[in-house]
């Protein structure tokens, strides 16, 4: 069976078919949120100390950590600045992280200071990725995210994506670097653009799983990017990509809805042995504070309603107006 292992200094974790789903939390990216990439130039990370406390706390197995806040000369930029972030993140919390960045300066740079095994996110097909990316996985002994397009973009085939993610797996052999250690992209494309992206991807995850035998990983919420209530979408596609094969994911652990969806998806998918971390995680669930009061309302209505003739079409009225 196969396994991806990283570690932080005191945890380790193992990505794997028979293993639970690893929520990998992605709130450490200035990447779209203008106020964060701000404070990180301006050397103020509070906000970073706040999102890695949050995300482990709502049940993040791992951490992504990028730093990638500006587009002019991120060479010069990006890698102390990334490995002040990393520095500061895993003084804070036990849990392995991802290190995310297009700068290869800035990976290396984090793996010197990183402890444990993180991942690193990522590699593409692309030759010059290849080249640069595989030799610092090899040297520094970790597993990498391998991103399923190339020099020709991001294919709208899932046969093609297939080809790529395989190309990677091929090249990663040749610099020694085991299958269990690459965790494929297949690239989840937005449904409300491609309305067979759901059933693309669900295909791609079988053929990565029983061909390729490799663990997978995406940007969960790409698939709904563009609609709305992106979460609820966001919920239903977790457990879908779980039991077709999907083993990883770079998503939100601070919102409910999603973490119930992936616990629920462990439990159904016996990777929540005995039901333990449901149990413990809900046992003194309590119902949203709207849902009492619309109950209460509902039963207020009901009494009014088997009192007489005239007072039963008031009560239907009030009800009506209460459920509303």
């Amino acid at each position: 069976m196969t396994r991806t292992i990283v570690a932080s200094a005191t945890k380790e974790i193992i990505i794997g078919f028979d293993q639970p789903f690893c929520v990998i939390g992605e709130r450490i990216n200035p990447t779209g949120r203008k106020k964060l990439a701000a404070e990180m130039v301006a050397g103020n990370f509070e906000t970073v100390k706040k999102d890695a406390l949050e995300q482990v706390a709502a049940g993040a197995t791992m951490l992504d950590v990028n730093a990638g806040v500006t587009a002019v000369d991120p060479n010069a930029t990006e890698p102390a600045l990334l490995v002040q972030t990393v520095e500061i993140v895993q003084s804070l919390v036990d849990v392995p992280l991802s290190i995310d960045s297009s700068v290869t300066a800035a990976i290396e740079a984090a793996l010197k200071v990183a402890k444990g095994r993180p991942l690193v996110n990522s590699v593409t097909g692309e030759e010059e990725k290849l080249e640069a990316i595989l030799p610092l996985v090899k040297k520094y002994d970790v597993p990498v995210v391998a991103i399923s397009n190339d020099e020709t973009g991001i294919s709208e085939d899932p046969d093609v994506r297939f080809e790529v993610a395989k190309k990677i797996v091929r090249r990663a052999a040749d610099y020694g670097i085991p299958a269990h250690d690459v965790v494929v992209d297949p690239l989840v494309m937005p449904i409300g653009a491609m309305g067979t992206a759901g059933k693309q991807v669900f295909a791609l995850l079988r053929r990565l799983r029983e061909e390729l035998k490799v663990n997978t990983t995406c940007g969960l919420s790409n698939i709904s990017f563009g609609l709305p209530h992106r979460h609820g979408i966001n919920a239903g596609f977790i457990p879908m990509v779980i039991g077709a094969g999907m083993t990883s994911a770079i998503m939100n652990p601070c919102r409910p809805q999603e973490m119930e969806a992936v616990r629920a998806a462990n439990v159904l998918n016996g990777t929540d042995p005995n039901c333990y971390n449901w149990i413990m995680t809900y046992r003194d669930h309590q119902p949203a504070p709207a849902a009492n009061a619309n109950a209460s309302s509902g039963e207020g209505a009901a009494a009014a309603s088997s009192s007489s003739g005239n007072g039963r079409r008031r009560g239907g009225r009030e009800a009506r107006r209460a459920r509303a």
